[in-house]
């Protein structure tokens, strides 16, 4: 298997976990909570910065390392504008990360941390804005596979 194609395997994975893991815990974040479930967002979050951050550095090992050459993402509409919603996306991730994070404490002590209703509401609406961008970014992926919207 060549470089190019392993790089693009890795990319794509990454991209499909951190999908997954954000659609764990909406899931889990529609009931109240329990123990066991806050330690599965807990892990889920985990799960889904790290292959953010593979996400992005293969992104870019790709765009600067492989045989089409950076000008040709550069020169793409839809590429920078995928980079755009994934910067977003990660600024969405904020604020429920450090929810999530805020209950480490409690879960140490064997105790469910507190979500209270508008928490839950505000978390599970940006879960569902970050999904939504990332299924935009696959539109713009295609897009500019097919090179579509291209500047140069």
């Amino acid at each position: 298997m060549t470089a190019t194609i392993s790089a693009a395997f890795i990319h794509h994975a990454a991209a499909f976990l951190v999908v997954a893991a954000l659609m764990v815990e909406l899931v889990v974040l529609k009931n109240e909570l329990t123990v066991a479930s806050a330690r599965s967002v807990l892990r889920m979050d985990m799960v889904y910065g790290i292959a953010a951050l593979v996400l992005l550095v293969v992104g870019f090992v790709r765009v600067f390392h492989t045989e089409k050459g950076s000008a040709y993402y550069f020169d793409s509409g839809s590429f920078l504008l995928k980079l755009a919603l994934f910067i977003i996306v990660g600024l969405l991730s904020i604020y429920p990360t450090i929810k999530f994070m805020g209950w480490r404490k409690a879960l140490r002590e064997g105790r469910v941390p507190a979500l209270d209703a508008g928490t839950r509401r505000k978390v599970r609406m940006l879960i569902h804005i970050e999904l939504t961008l990332l299924f935009v970014i696959i539109l713009m992926a295609i897009m500019m596979a097919r090179r579509l919207w291209y500047l140069g």
